[in-house]
């Protein structure tokens, strides 16, 4: 279930960026994911895409269920203001690159992140529905 919303003033509900975690979750079949995503616009960071594809040993069928999966949703690339959010993100907090990057594409597209790492609560600049499984 959701845990409370931290730091989102005037957050409409329909664009949401989705960290990859709840996405795992979501192509895992659970149903509050599911749900919850329901009737939003979902972003993803290029970085969350190339995280879905990084198991090693996937078999075909799951391949085209997450290509079939993101083209549903808004696929960000990393661009100069993503950089330099970026930059500031990584020289004041400590927290992985990729994670960087998809908080910095969150801040950059002023929408909230939905995810189930607690880690991103470190940046008070980004807007964060963290999800306990």
């Amino acid at each position: 279930m959701p845990l409370p919303i931290k730091n989102v003033s005037g957050m409409n509900g329909i664009r949401i960026l989705c960290d990859t975690n709840p996405l795992i979750y979501l192509l895992d079949g659970n149903k509050e994911v599911a749900k919850f995503l329901d009737n939003k616009q979902i972003h993803v960071s290029v970085i969350t895409e190339l995280e879905l594809y990084g198991k090693s040993d996937m078999p075909e069928d799951a391949l085209k269920i997450i290509e079939m999966m993101l083209e549903s949703c808004f696929i960000t690339e990393i661009n100069q203001e993503i950089k330099q959010i970026y930059k500031q993100i990584k020289r004041n907090y400590t927290i992985k690159l990729p994670d960087a990057i998809i908080a910095a594409t969150a801040i950059s597209l002023d929408i909230p992140l939905l995810t189930f790492d607690t880690d991103f609560q470190k940046i008070p600049d980004l807007k964060v529905i963290l999800w306990r499984p």
